[in-house]
């Protein structure tokens, strides 16, 4: 499945999600959409375990269309564009399917939003953030700032727009790792590949843990997971992986 906007290319259970919208990546509504439409398909898709969402080129998405912002004299206009913007980040967020971002450079206002939508972060070392809303007459970006830095730092990124290089946000915490413009993607291949070798309900299990619990206090939480596991237990992945590591053999998962 491709695009002229976005392209998906599967691979050993790794489907490859590369934004493709030169010069800078900008995020429209065609690249919403497709967005949207491939990560929706990648959770009915037996073929695809993992993806990786990475940009063409040497940035990763310099933020929305300033082009093509809706006209707020359309009547339901904005509101359309404000409903599929928040809904791309959730197709991320919610796909069934782990989500690697593979930031290769620039991610600025609505690409540092499809990174945070993503599991795991990983960056190039010459790839930089910035939330620049208050330099285009914008507003929004509180609600991720604030889940990934502390309340003085989400302000000033908010307040200021500052460029805060890969290196800061791994000190952060934020990314995963950071590596050469040339190591990333296959780094992000690579472990990828780990999480593909994994069971597929069980990833699917993990994946949809992950999320609610983030929502839970820690008591509702660890029921849930409880409840969860006792789900999975009855699966013949779960069955494999254990008979498997008994006998100290690689696993072989149906997915089912």
């Amino acid at each position: 499945m491709s695009s002229d906007v976005v392209t998906l290319e599967v691979t050993d259970h790794i489907g490859l999600v590369t934004l493709n919208r030169p010069p800078v990546n900008a995020v429209n509504a065609e690249v919403r959409d497709r967005i949207i439409q491939i990560f929706d398909l990648a959770n009915d898709r037996d073929d695809i375990r993992v993806l990786v969402l990475t940009g063409q080129g040497k940035i990763f998405s310099a933020g929305a269309d300033l082009k093509q912002r809706p006209d707020p004299t359309i009547p339901g206009a904005y509101w359309h564009h404000n409903r599929i913007t928040r809904e791309t980040n959730n197709a991320i967020r919610e796909c069934a399917r782990p989500v690697i971002a593979a930031v290769n450079g620039a991610a600025l206002g609505a690409g540092f939003g499809l990174m945070t939508a993503c599991d795991i972060m990983m960056a190039s070392d010459t790839a930089y953030f910035s939330m620049p809303e208050i330099d285009v007459g914008l507003a929004g970006g509180a609600a991720m700032a604030n889940e990934f830095f502390t309340r003085s730092f989400a302000r000033r990124l908010m307040f200021t727009g500052d460029k805060l290089p890969a290196s800061e946000l791994y000190r952060l915490g934020v990314l995963d790792s950071v590596w050469s413009p040339d190591e990333l993607l296959p780094s992000a291949m690579q472990m990828a590949a780990r999480i593909a070798e994994k069971s597929p309900l069980g990833i699917k299990y993990a994946k949809t843990s992950c999320n609610m619990v983030e929502l839970m206090p820690p008591k509702d939480a660890y029921r849930f997971e409880q409840n969860f596991t006792y789900e999975l237990s009855k699966t013949e992945d779960a069955k494999e992986a254990r008979t498997a590591q008994l006998e100290k053999r690689k696993p072989v998962f149906k997915g089912r």
